[in-house]
């Protein structure tokens, strides 16, 4: 089922032409002739009746209307319309609307326990889809955006140990663009439109919190040592080809690894390095 959008007639027209009615009415009955009393009285029902057909249109409003259960159309245009009396007429807000759902405990692609919670901002777009196609599309969306936030968190590690995997915490606009379209995909069917998800709450659950901890500094300490020996034997290298090029000194094999391994030493350790004179040769 689609919308479809009707033209109901000005509100203020029909007022004004009931209202002269109703006069009119009035004044037929007020001449206490029979004739004129009965006309008179069915003027002022039937105008009566008019002015019942009457309702007000708020911006970003759409009116539902229908006609004993038979779906007529939607009235968008605000201000004060006029359709028949007999359709009934159900307000549909088409107001941008945004809500956070729940924190959800769930576990992630590698079985750790996760608490998350997104914002998801959406509006109706199609008035007809979302009264006919669902009881309350405002509890739909809630439902639906929660099963989405579920499913997403389960097809992602919480932190990626590398660079090569997405995670739920190092690619946060990557997955928003996920969960917007397949919260859009559940929400299609009943006239919503998604204009923003994104993951308002993310954090391990109380319970291996700190053992996560833990584990997250040790990753970025095996990462920054990483990087630091990768430096090191750059530097090392750099310093040995200088030597050569410039035949400062010329070293065998053995004072070669050793030098290395003082360089090692002093570029790789925690701490700063105590210098020792060599007061005789290298080879001393």
């Amino acid at each position: 089922m689609r919308e479809k959008e009707m033209k109901a007639a000005s509100g203020f027209v029909v007022v004004a032409l009931s209202l002269a009615g109703l006069a009119a009415g009035a004044a037929g009955v007020a001449t206490q002739r029979p004739a004129l009393i009965v006309a008179g009285t069915l003027v002022i029902v039937f105008f009566a009746v008019v002015l019942a057909g009457l309702f007000m249109v708020n911006p970003n409003e759409g009116k539902v209307l229908q006609l004993f259960g038979r779906y007529i159309g939607t009235v968008k245009e605000p201000g004060l319309r006029w359709a028949s009396p007999f359709y009934s007429k159900r307000s549909i807000s088409l107001r941008v609307r945004n809500f956070e759902t729940d924190k959800i405990k769930v576990n992630d692609v590698e079985g750790n326990p996760i608490e998350i919670a997104a914002i998801v901002v959406w509006r109706v777009v199609d008035s007809a889809e979302a009264c006919f196609m669902v009881d309350d599309y405002v509890s739909f969306v809630r439902v639906q955006s929660e099963a989405a936030v579920r499913n997403l968190a389960t097809r992602y590690p919480y932190d990626a140990h590398d660079d090569t995997h997405m995670s739920l915490r190092a690619n946060s606009a990557e997955v928003a663009e996920q969960l917007k379209g397949e919260i859009q995909a559940r929400l299609s069917k009943a006239g919503m439109e998604v204009i923003e998800a994104r993951i308002a709450h993310l954090a391990y659950a109380p319970e291996i919190a700190q053992a996560m901890l833990q584990r997250q500094q040790a990753g970025a300490i095996i990462a920054a040592r990483s990087r630091i020996v990768e430096g090191a034997v750059g530097m090392v290298q750099m310093a040995l080809e200088q030597l050569a090029k410039n035949n400062i000194v010329e070293l065998d094999g053995d004072r070669k690894a050793a030098m290395v391994s003082n360089l090692l030493v002093v570029l790789c350790g925690e701490r700063g390095t105590q210098p020792v004179l060599n007061t005789g040769t290298i080879y001393q």
